[in-house]
């Protein structure tokens, strides 16, 4: 009897003694979550926002890949990824990573303070699952130590250098880009294009096709272009002003009521793809390591996606639907979503969902089905959808049904996004960046 008893308290401490490790990858949602709503706080535009994603994920993606020889390290395919010096010091590399992501995010967005409850959360979190207090501090201190490193390198990039750049004047000319009502905001971001890219080798490096050229002409192409904006808008079925309003994504909606103006928060297009990729591994179940290296993934082809958009948008600054409609053929006519503040064509959107749904469909696989909650909390319903490029299909012409692209601008946004995509995808395979599943 007693040598059973010591054997089952021998067996007790084996099996509890140390958490199991695939408790941890539980927490990564949430911590990319954490990200996000602080972003929705500060009005995060949808540029800035890639941006933040990617920093905040690549010091955990390094992390874990000094830790685990199976995960290529980001230095195998990212000229300028940070030369991260991880210590000595014993730590669970695990818990480095997660709260890495949430350390690296209080360092470099401007609300990042708020994430300091989610770190506390987590440290109690982590407690409750058995981890012991010694390892907890010590992988902090080394997500800390990884978080400056990968800050410092945010900055080195052009970003902390576009406000002292001189600002944006809307061409002149009645073909191009101008404020649009009820903001009238000036152009965001219009040095993007300055920004240091991730994976791709430069801005200009997937120019798309040349715009349907402005003209006035009712015969003219592009005059068609506008009509069928403008006809599409009158006849909206139910279906299709749903499917636009799932994927308006606008940061920063202004709704007027007289001399009121009542702005929304809403979540970027990187911010919806960034939670669908958290829906996905989950489904997919990935273990911490991978799952943090697809976020990584995502969140860098948002930022290249977002650097070439950016890129033409304000070398070709084409004019907007609403602003066409409103001066050549009805002045009354509004779009369903509000025309974002900056220049039309390509569809950001149709680029960036494009770009990222080939990411995601070479590692996770085609006909990968989901069922999307990210706009739950804006009281909108769960979506399914059968796979990433269906999902990014949509969102692009959600654009037309919003009123606030050309269907140029939406078609050839996506043959830019799959040339994005299909480039990372060649560097992902030379690296050994292998399909997840």
């Amino acid at each position: 009897m007693l040598r059973i008893t010591i054997i089952l308290l021998l067996w007790c401490q084996c099996t509890f003694a140390a958490p199991a490790k695939e408790e941890l990858r539980k927490h990564l949602q949430p911590a990319v979550f954490s990200v996000t709503m602080v972003m929705i706080h500060d009005v995060v535009n949808p540029p800035a926002a890639s941006r933040f994603y990617t920093y905040c994920m690549m010091g955990a993606y390094e992390i874990v890949a000094r830790n685990n020889k199976q995960i290529v390290s980001p230095t195998q395919f990212i000229k300028n990824s940070a030369d991260v010096k991880i210590g000595t010091l014993d730590y669970d590399y695990q818990i480095a990573a997660l709260y890495c992501i949430l350390e690296t995010g209080r360092l470099i967005i401007p609300s990042g303070y708020m994430l300091e409850e989610d770190q506390k959360k987590l440290i109690i979190n982590l407690l409750r699952e058995g981890h012991s207090q010694k390892s907890i501090d010590q992988s902090i201190a080394v997500a800390q130590e990884v978080a400056k490193q990968i800050a410092a390198n945010s900055a080195t990039d052009g970003y902390l250098k576009l406000s002292t750049r001189l600002r944006y004047r809307p061409k002149k000319g009645d073909a191009y880009w101008y404020p649009t009502p009820p903001g009238y905001i000036e152009g965001i971001e219009p040095h993007w294009k300055t920004i240091r890219p991730v994976m791709i080798d430069s801005c200009n490096q997937f120019v798309p096709k040349p715009p349907v050229a402005f003209s006035k002409d009712t015969t003219s192409e592009f005059y068609k272009l506008a009509m069928e904006v403008y006809n599409t808008g009158k006849k909206l079925t139910e279906k299709e002003r749903f499917i636009a309003s799932y994927w308006d994504c606008n940061p920063f909606a202004i709704n007027t009521s007289g001399h009121m103006s009542i702005g929304f928060k809403k979540i970027s297009p990187g911010g919806h793809w960034m939670n669908i990729t958290g829906i996905a591994t989950a489904k997919a179940n990935l273990d911490l390591d991978k799952g943090i290296m697809v976020h990584a993934l995502a969140a860098a082809t948002l930022m290249d996606a977002f650097i070439s958009c950016w890129d033409e948008k304000y070398r070709s600054s084409r004019i907007r639907p609403e602003t066409v409609i409103n001066r050549y053929i009805d002045p009354k006519w509004q779009p369903l979503l509000q025309t974002p503040p900056f220049p039309e064509y390509t569809s950001g959107h149709s680029v960036v969902s494009t770009a990222v749904s080939e990411i995601l469909t070479y590692l996770l696989g085609d006909n990968f089905a989901f069922r999307d909650d990210t706009e739950v909390i804006f009281d909108l319903p769960v979506r399914d959808f059968r796979s990433f490029r269906q999902a990014s299909e949509e969102a692009a012409i959600s654009r037309l049904y919003g009123g606030i692209h050309y269907r140029d601008a939406i078609v050839n946004g996506q043959e830019q996004g799959r040339a994005i995509g299909g480039f990372i995808i060649e560097k992902l395979k030379k690296s050994g960046v292998k399909p997840v599943i």
